[in-house]
């Protein structure tokens, strides 16, 4: 079946789909009971992230009768965190549960799949995946990694992340050892930072030896229960590197094509189920963990203009280096990048003039 009218019909990628709303196919008395184990990226301290895996993997379970059963590891637990991909594409484990960026190392293109800086929001990448090319463009891409890949969750626009020292100028960045994934690092290296590849559950101890100087994770409630706010002062927003993160299952393109019809259809929609259901949490969570960190001492700052410029530039000068040097990426970024284009030109009209309204009378 053609990719982009299976993600349709399955429902992948869906919004606003409510926990449970989804109709599960009929599954027949005779159909087989299946057992497979998935690695995930994430720890099971973040609620958010490894819930949202096993969030997945129970949905898979209920629309199933229990038939198709599917075993969650942690990050670390049978791979590295950076290690999902490899795991899935060479059969050591059937499924995986992870963000493409963290594979920039073996092609930048992997991070068009997640984030990329100045890129598009939740809803806009969803839009893309679903109404424009993303879907039949991500595909084929990662087939060549024997991969099969569903949108699987999206945290929405992340915050810049948490320093030791105001960021007042572009020369602030300037010998700066950051924790910070993907594309955004190469981009950040552009102003002088010093990227550093760390795992989620190595970046406390990390910010508090000052190994690193600042650190980016996800948001106010991820980072809130990881305790950043008691080894760094300063909260920056809006992270211009992950406007809509979006995360991803990987199946194995093997036991994906032998899995009965309807279990890849469970798949494929318990998927869209989870993407709205992350979406929806961190939207709740997020506010209320924002107003925690700010009465506990958190100074709250806004990237300054000359910042954000510095960093669009720098991000514009790598992805035109890239394009020339990468075929793929080139061939997808351009795509990605008009619609995005056309979006943003609908939110100018609509969607931003509203939100700013609106939040000139918040209380």
């Amino acid at each position: 079946m053609e990719r982009r009218s299976f993600l349709k019909k399955a429902g992948v990628g869906g919004v606003g789909l409510a926990a449970g709303a989804v109709a599960a196919p009929v599954i027949a008395q005779d159909a087989p009971v299946i057992k497979w184990r998935m690695a995930s990226s994430f720890p099971k301290s973040l609620d958010t992230l490894h819930g949202s895996g096993e969030y997945l993997v129970n949905r898979i379970s209920e629309m199933s009768g229990g038939k198709f059963q599917i075993q969650l590891f942690a990050a670390g637990e049978l791979v590295p965190s950076a290690g999902v991909l490899d795991a899935v594409k060479d059969g050591t484990v059937e499924i995986g549960f992870t963000c493409s960026y963290y594979y920039f190392g073996k092609d930048p293109t992997f991070c068009i799949d997640t984030a990329i800086p100045f890129g598009m929001g939740a809803r806009q990448i969803k839009a893309w995946y679903r109404q424009g090319n993303g879907a039949k463009l991500i595909g084929d891409f990662f087939s060549k990694y024997n991969l099969v890949t569903f949108p699987s969750g999206n945290t929405g626009v992340q915050m810049g992340g948490w320093y030791r020292k105001e960021m007042k100028t572009p020369a602030d960045f300037k010998g700066l050892k950051m924790r910070v994934a993907g594309l955004a690092g190469a981009v950040l290296a552009k102003l002088g930072v010093i990227p550093q590849q760390i795992a989620g559950s190595d970046i406390y101890p990390a910010l508090e030896k000052g190994t690193i100087d600042a650190v980016e994770w996800v948001g106010p409630y991820d980072d809130l229960k990881l305790g950043f706010n008691k080894v760094a002062k300063y909260y920056y927003y809006p992270a211009w590197w992950e406007g809509g993160p979006q995360i991803s299952t990987y199946v194995n393109t093997k036991h994906f094509a032998e899995l009965p019809k309807a279990y890849q259809t469970i798949i494929a929609t318990a998927c869209a189920d989870t993407d709205a259901e992350m979406n929806s949490r961190y939207d709740a969570l997020n506010p209320i963990a924002l107003k925690q960190l700010v009465a506990s001492g958190t100074q709250l700052k806004p990237f300054p203009r000359d910042v954000m410029e510095a960093s669009y530039k720098a991000a514009m000068e790598y992805f035109a280096e890239t394009s020339a040097t990468n075929p793929e990426f080139k061939k997808i970024y351009d795509d990605y990048k008009k619609f995005m284009d056309d979006q943003n030109l609908w939110y100018s009209v609509a969607e931003t003039p509203y939100a700013q309204f609106m939040a000139s009378h918040r209380k």
